[in-house]
């Protein structure tokens, strides 16, 4: 069989209950950390009204399908399109370092909302939803990522399609042949630009939830009988030939069904992009170590790989000087500064934008290349933070930042992380249940209750937003 046969079958056969033990508790985990992120984004996210006012506009606001942090029910796409964009709205979701993605946003809505459409039970959705990670990070890998990248292409949204696909497919109960026919006419829909980069745009949440709804509508669409491309990803015009200059299309077969990408996929302790967790790791140990204060802080380089130096530390003018969320998720110099001056890095930072203080450090941050860091990338997201303050030079290497696969955060982590994003919408004790539900899901016999658990009096009171 041909790379897409293959995956389809896969996918196609996956079963929740005969997976190791660590990979089960962890989809569980990697699903409650998207959830809350759901649920703070459907409120604080500024881009969420217009979305919601366009999927009115859309007719996609009436049905039976939730969206986490919202009392009103969606249409299945239209949820799917929502809690994926949601999801990765606030920029504090799961990452895949060597497919250079963040898997969970764009495949656990579709999975949630093939599991509303056709009933399923909670470990049928668990079992698309462990499909639908491997699927996207493996295709990324054949890409590889960087190339991909290098096009200015955003593979979360365009590998994410994919997974998607996959996922519901597998949840809808489609045979191989289905699914591989999913996976083609998710290909007609691979889109994900990163241009928004350029002004701080609202698309990179956009195209995410996007990828979720397309998923869905390819397996809807196979599972009608639509016939979709053959070999999608591996043919002449497919997915790897056409969005990437030398793919790898062996590296998706890799250890399939023995090693699990899923169990490689990071969260985020911070609410910005991954390259720069590193930097903010050191920069908590340090000012915490030696009680520094911001006044007293001359200089500061951040090193990291080249990747990551295009995303978060260039255009150098540009990342000194962020004006809005997007800006500063994606500015080095604004979250070292951010965890220097408040000795912390959440949501609510992002208020600090015009802060005089964090002002009066981001001239003084730069960031660099570093062969160290390029070494270690894309087996570790490591970084290396060096400043002058009081006359010294202090420096901090962080190999596996805190979040990583190899540095994961424990349970009672995840959801101090949870409470974190949801006690101010759901209340803390509703927060907890539904971090419990979420937490116990594989023996629930739907996932509706579940979703139905995640609405909450704020989101009634801003039905009409």
């Amino acid at each position: 069989m041909g790379l897409t046969a293959t995956l389809a079958a896969y996918a196609a056969g996956l079963d929740y209950s005969r997976l190791p033990a660590d990979v089960r508790e962890r989809t569980r985990f990697l699903v409650l950390d998207l959830v809350g992120n759901i649920v703070r984004a459907r409120h604080d996210a500024e881009s969420t009204p217009s979305l919601l006012a366009a999927a009115r506009a859309l007719g996609v606001a009436a049905g039976n399908c939730g969206v986490f942090g919202d009392s009103a029910r969606y249409t299945p796409a239209g949820a799917a399109f929502l809690n994926g964009a949601l999801g990765h709205s606030l920029d504090f979701d799961d990452t895949h370092a060597a497919g250079s993605l963040h898997p969970g946003a764009p495949v656990i809505p579709a999975a949630l909302a093939a599991g509303e459409m056709v009933g399923a039970s909670g470990a049928e959705v668990l079992s698309g939803i462990v499909a639908g990670y491997e699927i996207t990070c493996r295709v990324a890998l054949a890409l590889p990522a960087k190339a991909h990248y290098d096009r200015g292409f955003h593979p979360t949204a365009t590998c994410g399609a994919f997974g998607a696909a996959a996922a519901a497919g597998r949840i809808m109960g489609l045979d191989a042949a289905r699914i591989a026919s999913a996976l083609g006419i998710a290909l007609s829909q691979t889109a994900g630009s990163l241009q928004f980069l350029a002004n701080g745009a609202w698309t990179k949440r956009f195209q995410v939830g996007w990828a979720a709804m397309a998923g869905l509508a390819a397996a809807t669409l196979a599972r009608e009988g639509f016939k979709g491309a053959a070999e999608a990803l591996e043919g002449r015009h497919g997915f790897l030939h056409a969005y990437a200059p030398a793919p790898e299309p062996d590296r998706a077969l890799d250890g399939l069904g023995e090693r699990y990408e899923l169990m490689a996929t990071a969260v985020k302790p911070y609410p910005s992009c991954r390259y720069g967790h590193a930097g903010i790791d050191a920069a908590l140990a340090l000012r915490a170590e030696h009680g520094l204060k911001a006044a007293e802080i001359e200089q500061v380089t951040l090193g990291l790989p080249r990747a990551g130096l295009l995303l978060v530390g260039e255009p150098a003018e540009q990342k000194s000087n962020p004006q809005n969320v997007v800006d500063g998720q994606f500015s080095g110099p604004f979250v070292i500064a951010t965890a220097l001056a408040t000795g912390a890095m959440g949501w609510d930072s992002y208020r600090l934008l015009q802060d005089p203080e964090i002002r009066r450090l981001l001239p003084r941050i730069a960031c660099v290349f570093d062969a160290g860091v390029e070494a270690e990338f894309p087996r570790a997201m490591a970084g290396r933070l060096t400043l002058q303050a009081r006359g010294q030079t202090l420096s901090r290497f962080v190999h596996y930042a805190k979040g990583e696969p190899e540095n994961f955060l424990t349970e009672a982590e995840l959801r101090a992380k949870f409470a974190g994003l949801t006690e101010s919408v759901l209340g803390a004790d509703r927060a907890a249940h539904l971090a419990d539900g979420v937490l116990a899901m594989d023996q629930a016999a739907g996932v509706t209750p579940l979703l139905r658990l995640g609405s909450s009096l704020m989101a009634a009171r801003l039905a009409g937003e």
